[in-house]
């Protein structure tokens, strides 16, 4: 049985294929469909709506602002208009890249300073602090809150092919068998 054990053991070691691919599987299951349908309640209507975010994208992302405002977006600045734009289609590149296997590094990167963007935003602008269950906490025994459970696993998947890439199944791993540098050492 040890023999069996380490055969499987020594296996598992050698399979740097594995993990990051089945990271990025992972967040396709879970995480594409939410950030696109989150993405798509931010685009304005038509093809316009690419450049003019919806009214419920600035009240999602400026909450206080949007209030302070009485929810007239022409109030608010260039600032703002940009950010709304940039996180609207964040929602739809970064994901997509990721489950391509394309600049995986740099938009898992991306997503994670989004999804710290997004529970700051959620804590603070739209009052997840005044809920305990939330922000939530470790080794409570409870596993269901919003931020500190949910958005730390993603955290995690992310940080996974922060470290280890897009894995063998990729374009960047094509790119990298088609770049001269690397044929050049092949041969």
């Amino acid at each position: 049985m040890s023999s069996f054990f380490s055969a499987v053991s020594d296996r598992l070691s050698r399979a740097d294929w594995l993990v990051p691919t089945l990271a990025r599987l992972v967040f396709a299951g879970t995480l594409l469909t939410y950030f696109w349908v989150s993405g798509l309640t931010k685009l304005g209507e038509g093809f316009a709506g690419l450049f003019q975010p919806s009214v419920g994208a600035y009240a999602q992302i400026f909450p206080k602002a949007m209030e302070a405002v009485t929810y007239d977006t022409s109030q608010l600045s260039q600032w703002h208009w940009a950010v709304a734009v940039a996180g609207t289609w964040a929602e739809f590149i970064l994901p997509a890249l990721i489950v391509i296997g394309l600049f995986t590094r740099f938009a898992a990167l991306g997503m994670v300073g989004f999804i710290v963007v997004q529970s700051l935003t959620d804590l603070y602008g739209h009052g997840g602090l005044e809920h305990k269950e939330t922000f939530g906490a470790w080794f409570d025994r409870f596993s269901d809150s919003l931020i500190m459970d949910q958005r730390s696993f993603w955290v995690f998947v992310l940080l996974v092919l922060v470290i280890k890439g897009a894995g063998p199944i990729s374009l960047d791993a094509a790119l990298r068998r088609n770049t001269p540098a690397v044929q050049s050492n092949h041969a």
